[in-house]
This record gives structure tokens, sequence and C-alpha cells, in this order.
């Protein structure tokens, strides 16, 4: 299974695996799946790094962060590319839940264009599931 990790995902298993469920959690650990983040997961963990300490006593640097998403964690990063700002373009945005992320919609988009599974665990993406989502949702 080719799965796109949320940002959450990544900082969870990274750092607290007591937010993963255990159906998500045997995902990850699942070495016939093929594990992915996108380029703005990426830019975002940059961010919290550097705003909120996020990752410094795992980390010492944002480029150890990095490296340790790819090769700890065997996470491959894609970068967002034309096609996928097509589909954030043509994307109807979840405003009834008040979700104004455009993050999570570039990377909503990531996994509708490339055909990934996303695994968040964000309660307003199943919204997008009728867009073309495939979403499996962590439930804390």
């Amino acid at each position: 299974m080719r799965l796109l990790l949320d940002t959450n995902i990544v900082i969870f298993w990274a750092s607290d695996r007591e937010q993963l469920d255990r159906d998500v959690e045997a995902l990850l650990r699942d070495y016939d799946n093929q594990l992915y983040i996108s380029a703005e997961s990426i830019r975002e963990l940059i961010v919290a790094y550097r705003n909120k300490g996020l990752g410094t006593k795992e980390w010492p640097s944002e480029e150890a962060m990095i490296d340790a998403i790819e090769q700890k964690y065997d996470i491959k990063i894609l970068p967002v590319k034309r096609e996928h700002m097509r589909t954030y373009a043509k994307m109807q945005i979840n405003e009834a839940q008040g979700h104004k992320d455009p993050s999570d919609h570039v990377i909503i988009a990531h996994a509708i264009t490339e055909k990934l599974t996303l695994i968040s665990s964000d309660t307003r993406f199943p919204f997008y599931r009728s867009q073309g989502l495939d979403l499996i949702q962590n439930h804390r």
C-alpha cells in the first residue's frame, strides 16, 4: 500500500506514538507499505521546529530532522508539482467546519493527484472523500 502521511502522523510516529491508534501504527510498521510525505509537510515541520521547538530533543537541527524522516523512518519526500496545484485549485474547501489551512489543502491535493492513501488525525479530512481522497483516519 502507498501511504501519504499527514504532518501530525509523522510527528506522532517520531515523538509520541501513544497518539497513534493500533491499526495506523501497524500500517507504519509494515515493510510492504511505501511511506511518503509531501514537501508541504516538510515545510510545516521546519516551521514548527523553528517556532515551537518541535523535535529539538530528537534532532539537533532541521536538516537532521529531514534526514531522520528519510533514513530512520524510511519516508520518501514527494515534491509539490504543478499537477498538485491544479487539483488544489479545483477542490471544494470544507468551509462548514472552518477548514481554512492551505497546507492541509495542498497535502490533500497531493494525495488525490498521486492516488495515495492519506493517513491523518484531522477530523475535517473526511469531507474530501467525495473529491477522490482515500483516507485512513487515525483515531487518537
